[in-house]
């Protein structure tokens, strides 16, 4: 590789570090960064997992006092701190960086989860679920920001739905683990959950290891004048994967910029890219929905009109995890070569026809509680690629510096529009007992399916195999230009 003389430090200057990123051939730098940060959404899976697969468990449990409902307001909590971690650790993650911040969230969530296990009462549960949820949501804001600006255009749509669909993989190990602890001839129920919970703890503590070999942001870094810094992180990455071209980059002059305020970066976002703000909460609204009123309660839905056995849950979220965790690796690949605006068009249309038609089958007591667990995994199949598109879009339509906060905003305004009072909503549908009550909130989860499938026609960005810079112009670069259809 030829040699290049330091960068200096300075307001304004000349980069090709974002054509040399792009253009690294893939390797095990890559693979790194996948296994590293896409544990974050195995944690989440396992998080959410965990008390799906528990919550028969946990409100069974005399000594804690759970209901039905508070399980699902528990799950309520849990994604109202997300949304505050979301906003608060993406502020700083513009801020401070990504590699900082992705430590310290892990640290959060791993620490609220172990206290989880020690819950003695529904509140002391509930505030333990808040803290956790805001460590993955932080996780959320760093992560995604930190995958998009590290993966090479031409295989970043792929990349970033795979790392999100690795959610279900956390989602199938907390069932299969809950087979284990919730079986009374292995474990007492009241500790069985316990343990489950600590299982989770251990586990973000040992991702905070595997982390420190992935370097910081050299996008983040040069937009915040750290331009010497960058250079020399991303000739490691090239000496590491093999990268070989000795051809002149092309360059982009930057200025050096500094993080904005929340305010700041809603304003800007919104005289920018009206269109891409309508689009991205359009699609984070409907997929967290979708996804929250109707996995945080499926176990319920299995115990009370399947009357399925809680310890025996876990085989159904295991298939169910399973079909969700190979919907995004299997068509990944096609939001890059078909495209992204007909693939997320399809998936989220496709998802919400879906829903209807087993709405109704239910309703109807047409099928039993495997038939029902094969159609949800058929629905989800697609749907998981849907919702892994959402934090795609988002992701990556928006300027580099404003990136970790944009994405905690669309995912604080999806969650708190769509998925907060899902949980709770749902949980008080079953409660009812009425199978006619909860299949027209099935129908109103699809209609929302249906409605961003629409959207995203009207809306949305072909972004497929460009780079970050071409799609939206950071806030620094001295010669930027608004782009078509913002």
């Amino acid at each position: 590789m030829a040699s290049r003389e330091p960068i200096a430090e300075a307001a304004s200057f000349e980069t090709d570090i974002p054509c040399r990123l792009d253009r690294l051939p893939w390797g095990s730098f890559q693979w790194l960064i996948v296994v590293a940060l896409g544990i974050t959404w195995i944690l989440d899976g396992l998080e959410v997992t965990l008390v799906g697969s528990l919550s028969g468990a946990i409100a069974g449990d005399h000594a804690v006092g759970i209901s039905d409902a508070q399980v699902g307001f528990a799950a309520s909590t849990y994604l109202a701190g997300a949304i505050f971690g979301a906003l608060g650790f993406g502020h700083l993650t513009d801020k401070l960086g990504r590699k900082k911040l992705f430590t310290i969230t892990v640290l959060v969530y791993a620490a609220a989860t172990l206290a989880t296990a020690f819950s003695w009462d529904f509140l002391s549960f509930a505030v333990f679920r808040f803290i956790t949820g805001m460590g993955i949501g932080g996780e959320y804001a760093a992560i995604n920001s930190a995958i998009d600006e590290l993966i090479p255009a031409r295989r970043r749509g792929w990349t970033d739905l795979a790392i999100n669909g690795s959610f279900w993989i956390g989602a199938a190990i907390g069932a299969g683990s809950s087979l284990l602890v919730l079986d009374p001839a292995i474990v007492p129920p009241s500790i069985g959950w316990r343990a489950a919970f600590c299982i989770g703890g251990v586990l973000g503590f040992a991702v905070m290891l595997l982390r420190h070999w992935v370097p910081e942001s050299p996008r983040w870094l040069m937009t915040h004048g750290r331009v010497t810094e960058a250079d020399a992180i991303v000739t490691d990455i090239e000496r590491w994967v093999g990268a070989t071209s000795s051809e002149p980059a092309p360059r982009i002059r930057l200025n050096a910029h500094h993080a904005m305020g929340l305010w700041q970066v809603g304003v800007t976002i919104a005289r920018l890219y009206p269109r891409r703000l309508v689009l991205g909460l359009v699609l984070m609204s409907a997929q967290a929905f979708f996804y929250n009123a109707i996995f945080f309660t499926y176990a319920l839905v299995l115990t009370r009109f399947y009357q399925v056995p809680s310890n025996a849950v876990g085989f159904y979220i295991f298939a169910f995890a399973i079909g969700n965790f190979f919907g995004p690796l299997l068509l990944g690949h096609f939001f890059d070569s078909i495209g992204r605006k007909r693939m997320i068009a399809a998936t989220y249309g496709l998802s919400g026809l879906m829903m209807a038609v087993t709405a109704v089958l239910f309703e109807r007591g047409l099928l039993d509680a495997v038939q029902q667990t094969a159609a949800w995994t058929a629905i989800f199949f697609v749907a998981s690629a849907a919702a892994s598109s959402a934090y795609l879009t988002v992701g990556e339509s928006f300027p580099l510096e404003a990136r970790a906060l944009v994405i905690a905003l669309f995912y604080a305004g999806g969650t708190a529009i769509g998925g907060v009072f899902a949980p709770t909503i749902f949980g008080a549908l079953i409660a009812t007992g009425s199978r006619t009550a909860l299949m027209w909130g099935y129908l109103g989860g699809s209609a929302l399916m249906l409605i961003a499938a629409a959207t995203e026609g009207w809306l949305g960005i072909d972004a497929e195999g460009r780079s970050l810079e071409d799609i939206a112009a950071p806030l620094s670069r001295a010669d930027k230009e608004k782009p078509a259809g913002a």
